[in-house]
């Protein structure tokens, strides 16, 4: 395992010097839209303490992150009248993480829809600005 970076494009995000559609922050979390969703209200929910990934991560960090998952798992999932929610997690790049530093996935889950994958073209910025409010609506 290699260190943590601090200029990887999550810490850009939390610095804003990258723009994202966020959805919630307080003073140890930052939730946003994933640009890349593989369902509509796909967010994504880091931790502002910089840690490449769960195997690194400060527990004092974790609790209070899970929390704020946690939240905004119940919000999307009312948002988008879902069936459920996945809340997914990678460490390491065997493992499928592209972006080292911690974050969990939140895809609101509809039987029978499959996921997109996780590659190719970007959102469209007011789907995930609309996306966004409907989630916001909800916490």
């Amino acid at each position: 395992m290699t260190d943590y970076d601090p200029s990887n494009i999550f810490a850009k995000i939390i610095k804003g010097e990258i723009p994202s559609v966020k959805l919630y922050e307080d003073d140890d979390a930052l939730a946003f839209m994933d640009v890349m969703p593989q369902a509509p209200g796909h967010l994504l929910v880091i931790p502002k303490q910089g840690s490449r990934n769960l195997l690194d991560a400060d527990p004092a960090v974790l609790a209070k992150l899970m929390p704020v998952v946690q939240k905004l798992a119940v919000a999307a999932r009312q948002a988008f009248d879902a069936d459920g929610v996945y809340v997914g997690q990678f460490n390491e790049p065997a493992a499928g993480q592209t972006v080292f530093h911690l974050h969990f996935h939140v895809i609101p889950r509809h039987d029978g829809q499959p996921l997109k994958p996780h590659i190719g073209g970007m959102e469209n910025i007011d789907v995930l600005k609309a996306n966004a409010e409907k989630i916001k609506a909800c916490l």
